[in-house]
């Protein structure tokens, strides 16, 4: 027990950087996905078929494969293309990948409100892209907030898998030291518990902002 704490206190600064680029990664990745999703849950709800199979296929793949065969394929496919430093090419693939399960959140908040807005929207003059932006959108958007929240949390645990593509965060320290040391079980621990911390940190935030929006209802 000792050995644990004297190697959680002098691996912190080393592991309070790769908890930064944990964070920097969840958080562009997440934005990217937030309009990814978006985009597509549009496509689907727009009723227009070929759009509809597009939006399917996407889904389709990225839910039907392994979230580390995506990175991979994505990494390496983007890099022999464009060459992007290995923070944005996993970024990207964490994106496209968050992306599908968020565009499944909007579609069916989307969806899920009543017809008749919509309809009494146009009934006013509004056509329908402007009644989906101020009478549908925002009433869909609260009601995404709740599992976006867990979309969230999700996408904080899964950015560990980019450790495997050469960035160094949580996962990707916790690794090397224990492979230096050979104490993986206290390593492995301690990367448990910076993760344990954030995602705590990031379900209060959500927590409030949850609360925030059923007091302004």
């Amino acid at each position: 027990m000792t050995s644990f704490f004297e190697n959680l206190i002098s691996t912190f600064p080393a592991f309070m950087e790769a908890a930064w680029m944990t964070l920097r990664l969840t958080g562009v990745s997440l934005v990217l996905a937030l309009v990814i999703g978006l985009v597509f849950a549009l496509m689907k709800v727009t009723g227009v078929r070929w759009l509809s199979y597009i939006y399917s296929g996407y889904v389709g793949i990225i839910r039907g494969t392994p979230l580390i065969v995506q990175i991979m394929w994505l990494y390496f496919g983007i890099t022999h293309i464009v060459v992007l430093s290995a923070f944005w090419a996993g970024t990207i693939a964490l994106a496209i990948h968050s992306g599908a399960y968020i565009a499944e959140i909007f579609r069916g908040c989307i969806q899920s409100v009543d017809k008749g807005q919509m309809e009494a929207a146009e009934s006013l003059g509004m056509k329908p892209a402007l009644a989906m932006r101020r009478v549908i959108l925002p009433q869909a958007l609260k009601r995404a907030i709740p599992p976006l929240g867990n979309q969230f949390i999700i996408g904080l645990k899964d950015s560990s898998l980019v450790a495997f593509i050469g960035i160094t965060e949580i996962f990707s320290l916790s690794m090397d030291n224990a492979a230096v040391t050979f104490k993986q079980l206290e390593f492995y621990t301690i990367a448990g518990l910076y993760y344990l911390a954030m995602v705590a940190i990031v379900t209060f935030i959500l927590s409030r902002v949850e609360n925030r929006m059923d007091t302004a209802k």
